[in-house]
């Protein structure tokens, strides 16, 4: 599933490309799973819209319009395991599995594509998103996140009531370069501990977003590139493969009911 990275870097990528058109036509599929909403509202909601901003909350792409009657509403889209939301000319051939198409005044079309149908699409008065935002929490407010909590510290950083956006990889990733177990018990980390976590877990998601994102599987930008963070993990996918730091045999266990791979050397 994209996560923060990923998520970030298709949204800046529609953002430069449409913001400020108007939506003049919108498609829908008809497959049910895919919308949250109604799709009749959401073509109600969205043609003839001005797009003003489309930003990341979480792991959900957020597209801010503006409507004719002066009112504001917001398409949500997230995008699940294999959704794509491209940006493409018109007479470009839909790819197979679209299952909504803004046709804007550019002449351009945003098309969301998503095989296996795990996607939602849906529409908003507003958003803001389930739990605190990664790259921009205080130091204070990490700490306090995990205060009193007995479950282990991988598992909190993929609860997303508590910090929306980190997913499996950038979990993984953070807690290696943060010299961190990810068995142990998130309360009971020193506030130093939670300072390194959270200085290492934004240095990993910049650098992520900087690279694109990770392409483990079916991910791929607004123009169906593919993202080369990927190429610098440390820990995730690691699993039975020598630590590059310590040289030890990296471990795969689970947390979380969520697979985990970690260095038994440099994580303590």
């Amino acid at each position: 599933m994209p996560e923060l990275p990923e998520v970030e870097t298709v949204a800046n990528g529609v953002h430069e490309r449409v913001h400020g058109q108007r939506i003049e036509r919108v498609w829908t599929s008809g497959k049910p799973q895919t919308f949250k909403s109604p799709e009749e509202e959401i073509a109600e909601v969205l043609t003839g819209a001005r797009i003003e901003r489309v930003r990341r909350v979480g792991k959900t792409i957020v597209m801010s319009v503006a409507r004719g009657s002066g009112e504001t509403a917001e398409f949500l889209i997230h995008l699940g395991m294999t959704g794509r939301l491209l940006v493409s000319a018109a007479e470009v051939a839909l790819p197979p599995h679209t299952h909504a198409v803004l046709s804007l005044s550019g002449g351009n079309e945003v098309r969301f594509v998503d095989a296996r149908r795990f996607g939602r699409l849906s529409v908003a008065a507003a958003y803001d998103g389930p739990g605190a935002e990664p790259l921009t929490i205080g130091e204070d407010a990490f700490v306090a996140l995990f205060r009193g909590r007995k479950l282990a510290i991988k598992a909190a950083l993929l609860n997303q009531s508590l910090l929306h956006g980190v997913g499996n990889i950038y979990a993984d990733e953070s807690l290696f370069r943060a010299g961190i177990r990810p068995t142990r018990q998130a309360g009971r980390l020193t506030r130093a501990e939670l300072l390194r976590l959270r200085e290492r877990l934004v240095e990993v998601l910049r650098h992520a977003i900087k690279l694109g994102g990770s392409s483990v599987s079916d991910y791929v930008d607004a123009d169906g590139v593919r993202g080369f963070f990927q190429l610098e993990h440390k820990v995730y996918g690691r699993a039975g493969e020598n630590c590059h730091d310590c040289g030890k045999g990296l471990k795969k266990i689970v947390v979380g009911g969520r697979t985990t791979v970690y260095c038994p050397g440099c994580q303590r």
